[in-house]
């Protein structure tokens, strides 16, 4: 018996998110007091899992592109090959996708939105964030193989070094009825899905001519850009910064939004991240009433001085 995750990796290199899942796995195996096993495809630095408690690593270098079957297929002939009791998947779009798929296949309970280890073992109870991250519910499997889906930021990073053995892994992939037929991936130095810090605008802006603030306040933190629907809709920005119940959810360790009236379905998509900072010059906008921290003023104004402020302190600490 063991535990398996399904590392991600981009362009070669693991993510972020593949880093913390597998903090997620090593704690699930010392309940369970077993070995951690990862599954990588096309990943050039498999060595960095080591840091993070994995025993064994499991690497394919087959389909080039993601597809959801064929991932699929992979997590779940690394699990039956390794005896993987439980199975551990990020809360990524590939993942979601994936999942589903390979649970059917393993005849597996599957919960999402878990946000931190099992309550217990046996019966195998986990937390998961529900109702758009309104409320927190228990959730039991009582499959022989269970498959958790593991809430973005919500776990951590916790380094447990060890000295993995890697082997090459050949599973028996078929071809696909899903045919990829384009690719389109955001640019941006700091990702949506990997981002503890998110700056998010609205149209308070007033014009894409505007969006340097939100650029510059990102740059000082080192935080990903993100919008709001309407901001998307009109071209102001590109699609893949919508954030929102209909855009990419977010679970950001602090989320700002500049401009952002808080409309339902835009709160729907970011209510799990940690803490909300909102800077709006309508006291009654709707986000405020969902804020940690919250600035009544004209962004052209705040934010110039809050980079101003953000800088000093930088300059002062480092």
């Amino acid at each position: 018996m063991s535990v398996l995750v399904y590392a991600e990796s981009e362009k070669g290199q693991l993510k972020k998110i593949a880093l913390e899942l597998a903090s997620f796995g090593r704690a699930i195996a010392d309940q369970l007091n077993t070995d951690l096993i990862a599954i990588t495809v096309n990943c050039d630095n498999n060595e960095l899992l080591g840091n993070y408690g994995v025993n064994e690593i499991l690497t394919s270098s087959h389909p080039e592109e993601f597809n959801a079957q064929q991932y699929a297929a992979i997590v779940k002939d690394a699990a039956q090959k390794k005896d993987a009791k439980v199975i551990a998947v990020s809360s990524s779009a590939d993942s979601r996708y994936l999942a589903p798929l390979a649970a059917v296949e393993l005849n597996a309970g599957y919960v999402t939105n878990v946000v931190e280890a099992p309550l217990s073992t046996t019966p195998f109870h986990v937390k998961r964030s529900v109702f758009t991250n309104k409320a927190f519910g228990i959730s039991e499997l009582n499959t022989d193989v269970k498959m958790v889906g593991l809430s973005k930021n919500a776990f951590g990073m916790h380094e447990n070094p060890t000295t993995p053995t890697v082997t090459e892994f050949s599973p028996t992939v078929n071809n696909s009825s899903m045919e990829i037929a384009s690719v389109d991936k955001a640019n941006d130095q700091v990702t949506i899905a990997d981002a503890e810090i998110v700056v998010s605008g609205g149209r308070g802006l007033k014009g894409p001519e505007n969006w340097h603030l939100i650029e510059d306040l990102a740059s000082t933190l080192g935080a990903a850009t993100a919008c709001s629907k309407p901001v998307s809709d009109m071209g102001w920005r590109p699609h893949s910064e919508h954030v929102g119940q209909t855009g990419k959810p977010v679970a950001s360790n602090l989320y700002i939004a500049v401009g952002v009236s808080g409309a339902i379905q835009h709160l729907a998509g970011i209510n799990a991240s940690k803490v909300k900072v909102v800077i709006n010059s309508d006291p009654e906008a709707p986000f405020f009433k969902a804020a940690d921290y919250g600035i009544v003023g004209d962004a052209f104004e705040v934010v110039p001085k809050m980079i101003e402020k953000l800088k000093s302190f930088q300059a002062e600490n480092t």
